[in-house]
């Protein structure tokens, strides 16, 4: 390999269960995708850096003494990174071009704009021997994402991409970021996601919508006589007897932030005792807890989750990430994978006149320097 050349690669992530509980206080069950965005950094002799994705086909040019908001939204995410680093680290970088290939889906809610800052991050990092450790990296990350691009989310994405191990799912405690990995052992079933390509763009939907309704929620929770900082701190006795004080769409945040954040405890106990079907059954629930609770699904993800119920070579399904479109995430066994795939194909595009778009995954590792 050229020396003069830096690859870094970035996996997406998935989230098992535990879905909007990163922003408050709760525990999540993420791991990195064994498909990644893949970033080639060399040095450029010219007054401007230039990066270009094979991925979408675009390209662009970046001056580090002119970085300000592009109206191209894939540019911020780049823009954004050099902001922050030139905050957090007063020195002079060097110019660069970077080329972004990889095989992990755009917009189907496997953080491909995580991916793509956490990578990025980490290539401007090796060119100009930042020695960036991994917090300051999740830092600036969460810094692009949540003041730059206006995505009011958690830490979950980010940590995941990061921190992940082969075959592993992170039992992430976002109260304090502590962490313990689970082994994950699945057997014959995979993971098999399945993006309803149903356009979502996060930071211009209900996301933040669901962020302010759950600091309403505490907000009127600590009026009554409560003192807690996240919402996952009240038990669901206690915030029912306070029920009549919320509005309904805000104890039902509420309830659900709660209801899930038991369900992925839970969840964990059922993965060491290779418990699968007592898992599969919680991933419904949550499902449809963020259908009835939460409201963040749509018919697109809800059709794709019911097909599932008839077989029983799927053990469990529900919509992943911040909803609204993206993918459900099917336990599966990994025989029927084919089968189960050709059927619901059909059907969906005929309901919908959209293309299902399947994606096979496992648990792959964190963001990674190749030397």
């Amino acid at each position: 390999m050229d020396s003069s050349k830096i690859i870094i690669e970035s996996p997406g992530r998935i989230n098992l269960i535990g879905e909007h509980i990163d922003y408050n206080g709760g525990y999540v069950l993420p791991g990195a995708t064994d498909l990644i965005i893949q970033f080639t950094f060399s040095n450029s002799k010219k007054n401007y850096s230039e990066v270009y994705s094979s991925v979408i086909d675009k390209k662009c040019k970046i001056y580090f003494d002119n970085l300000s908001k592009r109206v191209t939204r894939w540019e911020n995410y780049l823009v954004g990174t050099l902001i922050s680093i030139l905050k957090k680290r007063k020195v002079e970088l060097k110019n660069f071009n970077c080329l972004i290939e990889g095989n992990l889906p755009l917009g189907s809610g496997i953080s491909s704009s995580s991916s793509l800052i956490c990578g990025f991050t980490k290539g401007v990092d090796k060119l100009n021997n930042l020695n960036l450790d991994n917090d300051e990296i999740l830092s600036i990350s969460r810094e692009v994402e949540y003041n730059f691009i206006g995505l009011k989310g958690g830490i979950m994405d980010q940590f995941t991409i990061i921190n992940s191990k082969k075959n592993n799912l992170i039992l992430l405690n976002t109260k304090d970021n502590s962490s313990d990995f689970i082994e994950s052992d699945l057997g014959d079933y995979k993971l098999l996601l399945l993006n309803t390509n149903k356009k979502h763009n996060l930071s211009d939907s209900a996301y933040n919508k669901r962020v302010e309704e759950c600091q309403e929620a505490l907000r009127i929770i600590n009026d009554s006589g409560h003192n807690i900082k996240f919402l996952t701190q009240i038990e669901v006795e206690e915030l029912r007897k306070i029920q009549n004080l919320m509005p309904n769409n805000i104890f039902n945040r509420a309830l659900y932030v709660n209801q899930e954040n038991n369900r992925t405890i839970k969840s964990v106990q059922y993965l060491k005792n290779l418990d699968l079907k007592s898992l599969g059954e919680l991933m419904y629930s949550s499902h449809e807890g963020l259908r009835d609770l939460y409201e963040v699904s749509c018919d697109e993800l809800d059709y794709l989750v019911d097909k599932t119920r008839v077989y029983d070579q799927i053990l469990g399904a529900r919509m992943m990430g911040g909803g609204f479109g993206g993918c459900t995430i099917n336990l599966i066994h990994k025989d029927f994978i084919g089968i189960f795939v050709d059927d619901v194909s059909e059907s969906y595009s005929s309901m919908f006149s959209l293309k299902l778009s399947p994606i096979i995954t496992s648990l792959g590792e964190g963001l990674r320097y190749k030397v």
